[in-house]
């Protein structure tokens, strides 16, 4: 079972790294993998589940650690000019707001704080404010990967004219949406079970079924459910 603890252990890693890749913005194809991640049935989950724990903690270490030794992470809002970047800039605070990750009523949810400028046809117009988002998880059967979907639902300003408002949070937050998406959140195959078992002359391959998903107590708990299956290993070719 080494594969398998290993495995897990590549799961929750991949979990904080997601969170660099999340504000960072690393250029995504807007298709949405795979189907929505269900909750657990009310019975429970089935024998053969795995759990994997990502800690809301866990998440803002990483994102802090991000801040303190990288650039902020900056997104690209239009054609720049010698005198307007035109960009926006996920800051780690600012506007009354923290820069965060957040599990609160069954959701992954995250305001981003920011600031920037957007090279328009009256001229370069400045900007601050906060975004609010959440995180949809998605599973594909096909990758046997978890992925997630950022959706950005309401951008604040702060004291922008309501006519440039009107503007300015369209772009700001279809920008966001579209740069991050899919995110991957964990890799299935490094989850994936296959063992070859010498004694029972067969080898033990157990795929990833299906992912279910809560939040619960300030953590994300990943139910992993595997399909058993095994196959008996060929027998070896006969010497001539």
């Amino acid at each position: 079972m080494g594969k398998l603890i290993i495995g897990l252990l590549i799961g929750i890693v991949l979990g904080g790294v997601g969170v660099y890749f999340l504000f960072v913005g690393v250029p995504r194809s807007s298709q949405r993998p795979g189907e929505p991640v269900k909750p657990p049935d009310q019975g429970g989950v089935p024998p053969g589940t795995a759990q994997v724990v990502i800690r809301q903690d866990l998440l803002n270490a990483a994102l802090g650690a991000m801040f303190q030794q990288m650039q902020p992470p900056s997104f690209q809002l239009g054609q720049p000019s010698a005198s307007c970047a035109s960009s926006i800039t996920i800051l780690p605070q600012g506007s009354g707001v923290q820069t965060s990750v957040r599990f609160e009523n069954n959701e992954l949810n995250a305001p981003l704080a920011f600031n920037g400028s957007y090279n328009s046809l009256v001229g370069c117009l400045q900007f601050s404010g906060w975004a609010q988002s959440n995180l949809q998880l998605r599973f594909d059967q096909n990758t046997q990967s978890v992925y997630g979907i950022v959706n950005v639902e309401t951008v604040n300003l702060d004291n922008v004219n309501p006519v440039w408002n009107g503007i300015i949070t369209p772009i700001v937050q279809s920008t966001i949406n579209s740069r991050v998406n899919p995110i991957k959140i964990m890799d299935g195959k490094q989850l994936a079970v296959d063992l070859p078992i010498a004694a029972s002359k067969g080898e033990l391959k157990v795929p990833v079924d299906d992912v279910r998903a809560e939040v619960k107590d300030d953590a994300l708990n990943l139910f992993v459910i595997y399909g058993f299956n095994a196959a008996p290993q060929a027998p070896p070719a006969a010497q001539q």
